[in-house]
């Protein structure tokens, strides 16, 4: 069974051939189905927006540490330090940069590697090295592991370069710092030793040590320091500790504007960062909103040509009444708009203009008993 549907044009009315079920209900299903965004396109939205907030939370932190740390008080370890505290509310500065030389003030720690190396806090690491068999990328990569790890401190304070002042400043919780500047004094690597039959099981279980790593870290006595955290007075101490309004905590070796420079290249760091998502996810947002926007458009569209078909539809169903059963027995049976126009042979059925006899499709077959048409003869009305 064939249903015409009528698209109707600027000069008049077209036709054209469709299955049963109908153009609207085939039309506006399958834009309905093109224009919800898939279920990839969601994922990938939903995952760019996520990293672009994730990554904007790390830049906002950085820009936050950065800004703290470049408003920090910076205070001169001398004579004048104690008076500085006094005047301070609650004699504490809550973010202060300071620079001393390490001290100690009672035993030292002796490096267990290193004669004549003495230090305030000590670590001693074991790092296993391997080779693990990749079974994605089928290639060996290497693998580190840390087996075991202390750290001793002592008590050690910072002192200005000059000698004299007399001023000290004792530094607490070193091992809380953010930023730690540990020198390696000692490192020595162990390499594994194997029997052809230790090769042949770690070719089968995919793994194959390569030796144990052995590494000595100390803040040894004397190095410049740069400490920036909260400075207090208590009682007749002066001290630097964690400050308590969530910036990070630094005994770093190098000094206040090297320290300040690194900090702001991870900030510029991770606002490239931010901006490079961003764009990502504003062009995934863009193709998904231009693909509902298209989709909005063609059901508009489709919305519209259905009004005018129901237009001509009435408006030709108007004609046809005032006109009278003489101009629906004349009109074409495809069309019924033009007069019929040519007569159908061999069968001799006249039912058909001669735009619509053009328009059959191959091989032409009579509308009304779908009896092949061999010939066709024009027909003039008097």
């Amino acid at each position: 069974m064939v249903r015409r549907c009528w698209l109707p044009e600027r000069r008049g009315l077209r036709h054209h051939s469709a299955p049963a079920g109908g153009c609207r209900g085939n039309g506006a299903a399958a834009m309905e189905g093109g224009g919800r965004p898939s279920a990839a396109q969601a994922v990938l939205l939903a995952a760019s927006t996520a990293l672009t907030a994730l990554v904007y939370s790390v830049y906002r932190q950085k820009a936050r540490v950065a800004r703290g740390l470049e408003g920090a008080r910076r205070v001169r370890l001398d004579g004048d330090l104690r008076a500085v505290l006094l005047e301070a509310p609650g004699r504490c500065v809550p973010y202060a940069v300071i620079e001393g030389v390490v001290q100690s003030v009672k035993e030292t720690l002796s490096s267990q590697f290193v004669e004549n190396c003495k230090g305030v806090v000590q670590r001693l690491t074991l790092q296993e090295h391997k080779m693990v068999w990749n079974r994605t990328t089928h290639l060996w990569n290497d693998y580190e592991k840390i087996i075991h790890q202390r750290t001793n401190t002592t008590p050690f304070d910072l002192v200005p370069q000059e000698e004299g002042t007399g001023v000290t400043v004792r530094v607490m919780k070193p091992l809380d710092a953010a930023e730690l500047s540990l020198e390696t004094v000692y490192e020595k690597f162990h390499p594994s030793v194997q029997s052809f039959t230790d090769v042949i099981g770690h070719y089968i279980s995919g793994e194959r040590p390569k030796g144990i790593q052995e590494t000595e870290q100390m803040l040894k006595v004397g190095t410049a320091l740069t400490g920036v955290g909260e400075l207090v007075l208590d009682n007749t101490m002066i001290k630097l500790q964690p400050p308590k309004q969530g910036m990070p905590y630094y005994l770093s070796g190098v000094d206040f504007h090297t320290l300040l420079q690194k900090q702001e290249s991870n900030v510029r760091f991770w606002k490239i960062l931010t901006v490079i998502f961003g764009f990502a996810t504003c062009a995934v947002l863009f193709f998904v909103l231009r693909k509902q926007y298209r989709h909005h458009r063609e059901r508009r569209h489709l919305k519209q040509m259905q009004d005018e078909f129901r237009q001509a539809q009435e408006r030709l169903m108007h004609e046809m009444n005032a006109e009278g059963g003489e101009t629906l027995k004349n009109a074409c049976v495809v069309c019924l708009s033009n007069t019929k126009s040519c007569v159908f042979l061999e069968c001799g059925h006249v039912c058909s203009c001669s735009e619509c006899y053009q328009a059959l499709p191959e091989p032409k077959r009579c509308p009304i008993c779908r009896q092949a048409v061999s010939r066709v003869v024009p027909l003039y009305n008097s």
